[in-house]
């Protein structure tokens, strides 16, 4: 597949995928004291059905690309420490790893009924801030130079 495809699946999915998240943390977390509890409970079960069934693709698309784009890197990638590029992108891909696996961590807490609400939050707000400092290394990787 050609790098600019690549590329710019990577980075739609991207969007799709912190979109979602910033929602979740930013908007809907403040918007649901506001509701009757039934109501929220209701609205969770809908939009976390939703969202389940839509980020699989998405997160699918986003870590394939990855993949991809990894593998055109991958001689810098054999040296981590060997460029600004390499290094940031080392960086960058273990956030994603991160990020991959708090949501694991997210979904087994869920299904072992052992999430609290603050954990919940905790979580999303971590995962919110790594998503976001992988924003910030993707554009570093192509203005940071040492």
């Amino acid at each position: 597949m050609p790098y600019a495809l690549l590329h710019t699946l990577h980075l739609l999915a991207a969007i799709g995928f912190i979109g979602t998240v910033f929602y979740q943390v930013l908007i809907l977390a403040k918007v649901k004291p506001q509701f009757e509890p039934g109501t929220v409970e209701a609205l969770e079960r809908a939009l976390g059905a939703r969202t389940r069934s839509v980020l699989h693709g998405v997160v699918l698309l986003l870590y394939g690309a990855g993949f991809g784009l990894a593998w055109e890197h991958r001689q810098a990638l054999s040296a981590p420490l060997a460029s600004s590029f390499a290094t940031l992108l080392t960086l960058k891909i273990a956030l994603a790893v991160s990020v991959f696996v708090s949501f694991g961590a997210v979904a087994m807490l869920l299904r072992s009924g052992r999430m609290t609400p603050a954990l919940y939050r905790l979580l999303h707000w971590a995962v919110l801030g790594q998503m976001l400092l992988i924003v910030l290394l993707a554009k570093a990787m192509f203005y940071l130079h040492w």
